[in-house]
This record gives C-alpha cells, sequence and structure tokens, in this order.
C-alpha cells in the first residue's frame, strides 16, 4: 500500500534531486508514493519562503566569512500549456529565450565548515506582482539576517 506523501518527503526529495524535480521523477523513484498522490499533495500543499526560513534557520551556522548568494533560474517548461506561471523568458543555460517559471533563490554560505543553506525563494511573475528580479533581492535581502 502506498503512504501518503508528507512535506518532509517532498522537501528531502527536492534536496537531493540534482536535475529532474518533476512529480513523475519522483514517483519513478520512490516506491512509496504514486503519481497521483504527489499530485495530490501538490495541490493542497503551499511551501512558503517563510515556511523554508522557520525549517532551516535552526540549521545555519553563521560565520563572520559567511555571504548570500542570489541567483536566478528557469525551470524549462516548454512543453506545458497550462501551467500560471510559465512565461517566455531568457534562459542563460539554453541561451535562449524558453518557455520557463522564473525562481529567484537565497543561499546563505558558511566557507568555515564548506556548507550551504537555501534560506529565501521567489517566483519571478511580473505580471502579477509588478517586481523585478532585483526586487525580489532587494526584498529577500532586507527580510533575513543570519546571525
Amino acid at each position: 500500500m502506498k503512504k501518503t506523501v508528507t512535506r518532509l518527503d517532498y522537501c528531502q526529495y527536492l534536496l537531493v534531486s540534482q536535475i529532474n524535480y518533476t512529480l513523475t521523477n519522483f514517483a519513478e523513484h520512490c516506491a512509496s508514493f504514486s503519481h497521483d498522490a504527489i499530485n495530490r499533495y501538490l495541490r493542497r500543499e503551499r511551501i512558503t519562503p517563510r515556511l523554508v526560513w522557520d525549517n532551516v534557520r535552526s540549521q545555519v551556522v553563521p560565520t563572520p566569512k559567511g555571504y548570500l548568494i542570489f541567483d536566478d533560474t528557469v525551470l524549462n517548461k516548454g512543453y506545458s500549456h497550462k501551467i500560471e506561471l510559465v512565461r517566455r523568458q531568457w534562459s542563460g543555460n539554453e541561451k535562449a529565450i524558453i518557455k520557463g517559471i522564473g525562481i529567484i533563490t537565497c543561499v546563505y554560505v558558511n566557507p568555515d565548515t564548506d556548507e550551504f543553506w537555501l534560506i529565501d525563494f521567489r517566483f519571478y511573475d511580473p505580471d502579477s506582482d509588478g517586481k523585478s528580479k532585483l526586487d525580489h533581492v532587494h526584498e529577500m535581502l532586507s527580510k533575513r539576517r543570519v546571525s
């Protein structure tokens, strides 16, 4: 019998998956969950930037040499036709304009321990929120203080 997907299950999958973050890939690599169970979970669950910070804050090891990295990436969704956040945008990986979902992330790096933590993220969706990528970076920078 298949288990019910939990937030911990899904977050652990996202942490260990290096390339493919799709629910199909998750289902193919975890016999405990069916594709439909993962889909139902993703329809009802909302993982917010605040939730990420609340869960990682106690694990961050701050250092005076620590630094933040802000990165923007585009998840290629060339075959998607009905996903709300999909828009045509430049992809540095593809060196072209593609259909994809833009995500801006904030990662804290501790060079002393050679560790890093995702501490914040934002979806790039200027049509709905009117924010540029730099607006999102400014918002993340002003809300997070690691010390």
